[in-house]
């Protein structure tokens, strides 16, 4: 709705204006439209030819594929396949490298002679004096049947030791347990010469270490072990032995 108070004032306004006269007026013709294009008759579509195997390879494929056209009995991976080959040769054998087999890994024959030639003068060589004079007390072992050189040998140093165990702190159980798999791992992997660590017992009652006679008499009942004796200063002495296992073949 239009406030009269308003309406009242616009024609105020405009009373003493004039329309301009038609000479001096623009007449805008407007633009026609245009009619909408009518529609073309549709006509009927052609049916569509499947393209035959091989018509969306490569043009120079085909082309090596023509002279020797694959079966017709193939599936149709494998005449493309066939027509991908085609004209392929396989490389001459003068371009083809031949592989080697792998060599046998090697094996320490200076070391195997050394240790056969230290048993064998072991268990053959002559005894002589200064010998008999290095038995001493202490602890020492060795087989009914073999000849004191083993023994002697393993005194003197002749023997690298290869392998070690530690019982410090096992109980008797563990102790054994632990010393029965230690000598059976060893002869496996074909160590000779070990070292058992038992200790000398100073935190036994009365400073005895039961500990170290047990081992001696586990020692001599194993059947791997040829011979043991006490170890050097510089190897534990007192709480040590120094063992000569047999060979595993």
């Amino acid at each position: 709705m239009i406030d009269p108070e308003d309406l009242a004032a616009f024609q105020a306004e405009v009373a003493d204006i004039k329309p301009l006269p038609p000479i001096n007026r623009v007449q805008l013709n407007k633009p026609k439209r245009a009619a909408p294009p009518r529609p073309a008759p549709k006509e009927a579509k052609a049916p569509e030819r499947k393209k035959p195997a091989g018509d969306d390879l490569p043009a120079h494929w085909r082309a090596m594929g023509e002279s020797a056209p694959p079966p017709v009995h193939l599936a149709p991976e494998q005449r493309e396949f066939r027509a991908a080959m085609a004209g392929v040769k396989p490389l001459p054998p003068a371009n083809l490298v031949e592989h080697s087999k792998r060599p046998p890994p090697p094996r320490p024959l200076q070391h195997l002679a050394d240790e056969q030639a230290a048993l064998h003068e072991s268990l053959h060589g002559f005894i002589g004096l200064q010998d008999r004079l290095e038995g001493g007390d202490e602890p020492h072992y060795l087989r009914s049947g073999l000849a004191q050189n083993v023994l002697r040998d393993l005194r003197r140093g002749r023997w690298v030791i290869q392998n070690e165990i530690d019982l410090h702190g096992l109980n008797r159980d563990e102790a054994r347990h632990q010393l029965a798999t230690f000598l059976a791992a060893c002869l496996h992997h074909g160590k000779r010469c070990v070292r058992v660590v038992h200790g000398k017992g100073h935190g036994s009652p009365q400073k005895t270490s039961i500990l170290r006679q047990l081992v001696r008499g586990w020692l001599a009942q194993r059947q791997e072990v040829l011979a043991y004796c006490q170890a050097k200063p510089p190897d534990g002495g007192e709480g040590a032995l120094v063992v000569l296992l047999r060979n595993q073949k």
